[in-house]
């Protein structure tokens, strides 16, 4: 299966998700909308140029966050991550639940980490 993305996010995991809000929303003058699927709550927005921020309140490391993520757009992120091992890349996360649907983490040649995420709208996989 081909995987070309067309929209990804940008993903931080923050010590203080209502700090963080406030920041985002009135020092960066950003548009974060609070989220229900997380406890606490979690924030979105997009930039003008259609780059989504997410955040969620979670323990992070340097390294692991922020996070690049791309969306799987109608479904098959099963077929795609074994797509993904079958050309030898390394997944450090295999497909698990997360709000608002699925995601999955792997890592590019140089160690990066990096994700998918689909909507649980979708099958997980398209064979």
């Amino acid at each position: 299966m081909s995987f070309k993305p067309k929209s990804a996010s940008i993903v931080f995991y923050v010590s203080d998700i209502a700090r963080t809000e406030k920041f985002y929303n009135e020092t960066m003058g950003l548009d974060l909308v609070r989220m229900e699927g997380a406890e606490p709550f979690w924030l979105s927005g997009t930039l003008e140029g259609g780059l989504d921020l997410v955040f969620f309140e979670m323990d992070g490391e340097r390294g692991n966050t922020p996070a690049l993520v791309f969306t799987v757009e109608g479904g098959g992120i099963d077929d795609v991550v074994a797509a993904l091992v079958a050309q030898g890349v390394t997944i450090v996360t295999p497909v698990s639940e997360a709000p608002g649907g699925w995601s999955a983490d792997f890592l590019d040649p140089d160690g990066f980490g990096l994700g998918l995420w689909q909507a649980e709208e979708f099958p997980r996989s398209l064979k």
